[in-house]
Formats: C-alpha cells, sequence, structure tokens
C-alpha cells in the first residue's frame, strides 16, 4: 500500500511535466516551506500538537528514533522544508523491469536545536498500457498489476512515449525538521 501511494504521487508530480524523448531522465520537483508552532506535548505517547500561522492544527506521533523528543517545549516552533521528486527514465519495450524498492530513514541533525530528516524512496517500473492524447492522459500498470490513469496538462509532454514502453519511476519525500526555541 506505501509503494501504491508513492506511484501514485510520482505520476501526479509527473503530470505537468514533460516527459519528453525516450532515454533522456526526466526529472520534476517540488519543495514546499512552513513553520508551525507546538501547542501541546503528550510526552507518555509521544504525540506533538502543532499549529500553524491560519491556526489549523495537527497533532503528529514521535517515533523513538527521535532522541532528543524531551528538549522540545510548548511555544517552540518547528520549522518544515518538504521536498519531492522523481525521476523518469523511459526505456523501450522488451526492456527488463528493474526490481522495485522501497526505502526509508530518519536521520537526526546535529545542531543546537532538535532537528531531522525524513526520507522515502521508492523506485519501480510500470508499464504504459494506453495514451489519449485526446484528453490528454497516460494510462500505466504497475508492477503489482494495477492499473492507474492520469492526466496530462500540456499534451506535447507524452511525445515519445509509446503504449508498451517501460518508466523507471524514482520517487523520493523527504522532510528536514528543525525546532527553534520560543523567545
Amino acid at each position: 500500500m506505501l509503494k501504491s501511494r508513492y506511484i501514485l504521487g510520482a505520476l501526479v508530480l509527473l503530470a505537468s511535466s514533460q516527459f519528453a524523448q525516450a532515454q533522456q531522465p526526466i526529472t520534476r520537483t517540488n519543495t514546499v516551506k512552513g513553520s508551525a508552532t507546538i501547542v501541546a506535548i503528550d510526552s507518555t505517547l509521544r504525540i506533538v500538537t502543532i499549529r500553524t500561522a491560519s491556526g489549523e492544527e495537527d497533532s503528529l506521533a514521535v517515533g523513538p528514533e527521535v532522541k532528543r523528543f524531551n528538549e522540545l517545549k510548548v511555544g517552540d516552533r518547528i520549522n518544515m522544508t518538504y521536498m519531492e521528486s522523481a525521476v523518469v527514465m523511459v526505456q523501450p519495450p522488451g526492456t527488463a523491469p528493474k526490481p522495485s524498492t522501497v526505502g526509508g530513514a530518519v536521520t537526526p541533525g546535529s545542531g543546537k536545536s532538535p532537528s531531522a530528516t525524513v526520507a522515502a524512496q521508492v523506485t519501480t517500473t510500470v508499464s504504459v498500457k494506453a495514451i489519449n492524447p485526446s484528453v490528454p492522459s497516460i494510462t500505466v500498470t504497475t508492477a503489482d498489476g494495477r492499473t492507474v490513469t492520469r492526466k496530462i496538462e500540456n499534451k506535447k509532454n507524452l511525445e515519445g512515449i509509446k503504449v508498451g514502453d517501460k518508466l523507471d519511476i524514482t520517487y523520493t519525500q523527504s522532510v528536514m525538521l528543525s525546532a527553534e526555541a520560543a523567545k
């Protein structure tokens, strides 16, 4: 299920990118920055509740890999940078699919304040099942047999892609978090 979410994310991210010519890797990235203030901490359950400047609240479970959890305080500001990227390599028909991989890691920061980077990556091969230039859209079959269709913003982005082509997709998501003591 996790891998499926990443495949869908990669296709959505690439839906607005240029698929371009075969054998040229296509890269699409997106970065979002934000911050929130810690409004509550449940030390027993390791749950931190944060509030954005617009008033939205969310509660986040903090795993045991976060070693400096006890340094977090209500009122601290959490700065976040979310990044996602997808790299697609178009393979001609008959190319053997690469084995799918899923990986992730939490890397603690080394600064004065608690910080970490959380990252996950999936690599898989999908097969182009159909291309509809009038929508425009692309339909692919995943390694586990599911069919996924995504609309493409610009019809030119489908140039060079043919039914039967294999798309090697590497989709990466990461978030960098750092705490800033309340003033």
